[in-house]
């Protein structure tokens, strides 16, 4: 029972919280693809993108949080919805859409609204994203992305974890770790992108499940946009 207080009284903390502060979230699939073409452009104009373009250039996967909301007064909370791009031999399969959460609690206080890319080097992370709740840390390492002189120098030998993320809050572009994190399967979105998709459908019970959205190579008009634009910033890692 105080368990259950505790995460109602989170739930109403972050909602109230977000509403007060005017940001907005996607209410669509297409929505949530627009805000990480918008986050993705954004970013690659950062002084230091080219580093996680570098440790983008040979991952197997990348997943995007246009909007992560990080909010809290004593008990603190952080919530977004997102998609990942599985990247095999240069051509992009999916999307597969999910949401990314977590909970704190301590002295905190306000709203933070962060976009994420989470850069996934082997099929180890790729399985974090094809779990229907995969908690960040452990068996799925996640650290900050390598920056400036790091990344220059990191390889696939080299790099330990499965994903590594980075963040822009207001221009600012870092790494950020996101150990205790929980992704979990947004089947919502994944029915309203995939609808009439007969081939995507392989085990024919008419959902689309994440592994099954991420054999699909990403053709549908609604996502090439984003990765031409994906492409475009793995090029400046050349």
């Amino acid at each position: 029972m105080k368990m259950f207080c505790r995460v109602l009284s989170l739930t109403l903390v972050l909602s109230i919280l977000v509403l007060s502060s005017g940001i907005s979230c996607a209410e669509t699939a297409e929505g949530i693809i627009r805000e990480a073409l918008n986050a993705l452009t954004k970013m690659s104009s950062e002084k230091d993108a080219q580093s996680m373009a570098k440790t983008l250039k040979g991952a197997y996967a990348v997943a995007i949080v246009p909007s992560f909301i990080k909010a809290g007064f004593v008990l603190g909370g952080s919530y977004g919805e997102g998609l990942i791009l599985k990247r095999e031999n240069g051509k992009w399969y999916g999307p597969s859409f999910y949401n990314l959460g977590g909970g704190s609690v301590g002295l905190q206080i306000g709203v933070q609204d962060t976009s994420l890319f989470l850069v996934v080097i082997n099929k180890r992370g790729v399985d974090a994203f094809l779990s229907s709740k995969t908690k960040l840390g452990g068996d799925f390492s996640v650290a900050a992305g390598p920056m400036g002189r790091s990344a220059e120098a990191a390889t696939d030998a080299q790099m330990k974890a499965s994903i590594y993320s980075y963040s822009m809050t207001r221009g600012l572009f870092a790494g950020v770790s996101l150990d205790g994190s929980v992704i979990s399967i947004s089947v919502k979105r994944n029915e309203e992108f995939w609808k009439g998709a007969k081939k995507t459908d392989k085990d024919g019970d008419g959902k689309v499940s994440a592994k099954e959205a991420l054999t699909v190579q990403a053709s549908d008009k609604r996502i090439l946009p984003l990765t031409k634009a994906l492409d475009d910033f793995i090029k400046k890692a050349q």
